[in-house]
């Protein structure tokens, strides 16, 4: 097997963006709501049975030829532990304007609420961000799910938003968001999410992005969908464990291996076997005998063997867990 492209696959979304892909990408838009590329998707948004998935470029869909031979993509060591589940989506996203407010439940809320193993604990890894540019992380001193449903009731962002901690953020940064932690990305900021294969987002802000409050609440009542919102403090020390900016390979914490993993590769790197999708950010080179230059996504089978890069390209390199994580993380 050979690393395979991945052609573009954007989404039309409730907020506005996809200028930063266009350009990255090198296409033309369909509209200012294309903020959300997803790379070698096997799963559909919330609510969707087929929209979102990705094909290769012979057209054949992304999720049908893996099952077709998991192990030759996946590994035998990913499919010993965890089965023919990929458990990962790659997303390129691009704020043209501030997210609203919301969160993400865990693996057991989703399984008791909507029999579905994953939940979707994600990470951000900036490509490029606007002077001034922050997200919104976790809150700021303990709150009640009281005040919280007084500010959903209001739907009172500005509230909202000054009990979060704001976090100023610029290329190369790279923050790990466990399920449950409420988070708004900032306008201007382009980057490339890792995330547990699933749509589900509570909109706490729902009412001025143009979606339905049961929207907001998935449709399963806000009493029961904010029983995984973090109410705690994102101190400083937690912050520093999840979030860095390194010049090394690896850019996320340990923590992150359960769920998926990154690294910033570049031309004289050697990947090992492994699934994997790069996203080049830089540069021209080669991977696999093949060639690689900025703005293509690449899936990379197991069966692929090790892989050299070379040239000056530069990516980021984006994995399912680690099958050596500890026991229970799935």
């Amino acid at each position: 097997m050979n690393p395979l492209a991945l052609p573009p696959n954007l989404l039309h979304r409730f907020y506005r963006g996809g200028a930063g892909i266009a350009e990255l990408r090198g296409i033309e838009l369909a509209d200012d709501h294309m903020p959300e590329d997803w790379v070698g998707a096997v799963n559909a948004p919330f609510g969707s049975e087929g929209e979102g998935l990705s094909r290769f470029e012979d057209g054949t869909l992304v999720r049908d030829v893996m099952a077709a031979d998991p192990e030759a993509f996946l590994g035998p060591e990913h499919v010993a532990r965890y089965g023919p589940d990929v458990g990962l989506l790659v997303k390129i996203l691009d704020a043209g304007q501030r997210l609203p407010v919301h969160f993400h439940p865990g693996r057991a809320f989703a399984r008791r609420a909507f029999g579905d193993p994953h939940g979707k604990t994600e990470a951000w890894i900036i490509v490029s961000a606007a002077p001034g540019a922050a997200v919104h992380l976790g809150f700021a001193a303990p709150v009640t799910t009281d005040t919280v449903r007084g500010w959903i009731r209001d739907q009172d962002a500005p509230a909202m938003l000054a009990a979060m901690r704001e976090v100023p953020v610029a290329a190369g940064d790279a923050i790990l968001v466990p399920a449950g932690t409420p988070h708004a990305i900032g306008e201007g900021i382009l980057l490339v999410e890792l995330q547990e294969p699933t749509d589900y987002s509570v909109l706490m802000e729902w009412r001025d992005v143009g979606v339905t409050e049961p929207d907001g609440h998935l449709g399963i009542g806000w009493d029961r969908a904010l029983e995984d919102l973090d109410l705690g403090a994102l101190d400083d020390a937690r912050l520093a464990a999840l979030s860095g900016r390194s010049g090394g390979r690896r850019l996320l914490p340990a923590e992150a291996d359960a769920y998926f993993r990154a690294e910033r590769v570049r031309g004289g790197d050697e990947l090992d076997a492994g699934f994997s999708i790069l996203v080049a950010l830089a540069g021209e080179g080669m991977l696999g005998g093949r060639p690689l230059r900025r703005g293509e996504t690449v899936l990379v089978p197991h069966a692929a063997g090790p892989c050299a890069l070379g040239g000056d390209v530069e990516a980021i390199r984006c994995r399912p867990a680690d099958p050596a994580a500890p026991e229970g993380a799935w």
